[in-house]
């Protein structure tokens, strides 16, 4: 399917209404999984002409994907990885972790980008950080499109891994998304420590429900719950 290829129009104009010279595009995956953690990249590009193909990871094969990412490490000024665990995500909401994840991935590149590009319409980096978010960045912007398939790519790389243990749950083909075999899995052996618990699919399980964890939220707080789909057998 055609596709237009992402631009640094969003860099320039950073560049242009605020000073900014070193500019960070920033993307999450794992936000809706039921297993692992939600990972974010930050990329930092310039303003050079990106490899060829460079798109939203969701729009990429497998095998691009991967090729792409081997050669994104090359091509990009810098790029950092930031992780928020199932424990975290449980004990703070989704929102609060995906900052966590950002600050992490944010800090650990070498130079301190003075602005960032958010893929999405929500703000969940907040100050100190200078942030535009941009609806489908991923997919226009070519700093958010390159934090996209690193992060894509690190990310299933890691449930791969943590699958060998777990092989019932299909972690090299889910990613620790719902599937039916990883359903399936649930039902048959429980949760595994990979697994978020706060998560509704849960409640569809009478013999694991009682691991269930339920937070307190404070008041005129809403939890961070995006992506979160029930069992729906």
């Amino acid at each position: 399917m055609p596709y237009e290829p992402p631009t640094h129009t969003v860099e320039r104009s950073l560049r242009a209404t605020t000073g900014a010279k070193i500019i960070a595009g920033v993307d999450e995956v794992g936000r809706g999984a039921w297993a692992g953690p939600v990972t974010v990249c930050a990329a930092v590009t310039g303003l050079r002409r990106p490899p060829q193909g460079l798109t939203d990871s969701k729009l990429l094969t497998v095998k691009r994907r991967t090729d792409l990412a081997l050669e994104l490490h090359q091509w990009v000024t810098s790029y950092a990885l930031g992780h928020a665990s199932p424990e975290e995500i449980d004990s703070l909401g989704m929102t609060a972790a995906l900052r966590l994840a950002a600050v992490r991935a944010l800090e650990a590149l070498p130079v301190r980008p003075e602005a960032v590009i958010l893929d999405g319409k929500h703000d969940y980096l907040g100050t100190p950080w200078r942030v535009r978010t941009v609806i489908k960045g991923d997919q226009s912007c070519v700093a958010v499109a390159a934090a996209s398939v690193i992060a894509k790519v690190q990310r299933d790389k890691m449930m791969a891994e943590l699958g060998v243990e777990h092989a019932h749950f299909g972690f090299a083909d889910n990613a620790g998304y719902p599937s039916p075999v990883h359903k399936a899995a649930l039902a048959e052996w429980g949760p595994t420590p990979h697994h978020r618990l706060s998560w509704a699919y849960l409640d569809a399980l009478p013999q694991w429900r009682h691991l269930k964890k339920v937070r307190s939220w404070a008041e005129g707080n809403v939890p961070g719950i995006e992506g979160q789909l029930g069992f729906d057998f």
